[in-house]
């Protein structure tokens, strides 16, 4: 199944991991640690069926929490990779229901696949271009066939499993991050 088929099935905790983990592996572009995403981690595996109510509630404070703790410079002399790490955590919803999440979790894939590309060192031709998110990685860059790879995971982690796919999840997302953290290491040392 694509990607685009496995978020259109996502039930809502399948979205909001697949948000989170898309933004989870883009913390070292904010500046973030590896435990800046770990409070919205635990609420999703609380196991009430959907995020409603108290579960809501602490979801929507989490990610204020989040959002200060990651809040940086205003965006004007950021690099397109970071002001796309932005907008993924200030789009996020304040409740893990209803349409918007499926938007967020779809819009977070687009950036997050976007900022792979444009961080890819081996994919200079057609940095421009969307990533197809329809088909298989053949023809992509190392970084964002990876990424593409991780998102697929992901989502098919929560569908097969349900809660039980979260630390998975959360293990697949880690990975990512520490790659992306050596890349941006690395671009760093080479713009220095």
């Amino acid at each position: 199944m694509s990607l685009v088929e496995l978020i259109a099935r996502a039930d809502a905790r399948g979205l909001a991991a697949s948000g989170l983990a898309c933004l989870d592996r883009c913390v070292p572009l904010l500046d973030g640690d590896d435990e800046a995403l770990r409070p919205l981690w635990a609420l999703l595996a609380d196991d009430a069926d959907d995020a409603r109510g108290a579960a809501g509630r602490d979801w929507a404070e989490g990610l204020a929490q989040v959002r200060d703790k990651l809040a940086g410079p205003d965006a004007g002399g950021e690099d397109e990779a970071v002001v796309l790490a932005r907008r993924m955590l200030e789009a996020a919803p304040a409740a893990c229901t209803g349409p918007v999440l499926r938007t967020w979790a779809d819009a977070c894939s687009v950036a997050s696949l976007r900022i792979h590309r444009l961080l890819d060192p081996v994919g200079d031709a057609a940095r421009e271009a969307d990533v197809p998110r329809d088909g298989g990685t053949e023809g992509l860059p190392p970084l964002v066939a990876a990424e593409l790879r991780r998102q697929t995971g992901v989502l098919e982690l929560l569908a097969d499993r349900g809660v039980a796919g979260l630390r998975p999840a959360l293990e697949v997302s880690t990975e990512g991050r520490r790659v992306l953290r050596a890349v941006v290491s690395r671009r760093a040392r080479g713009r220095a």
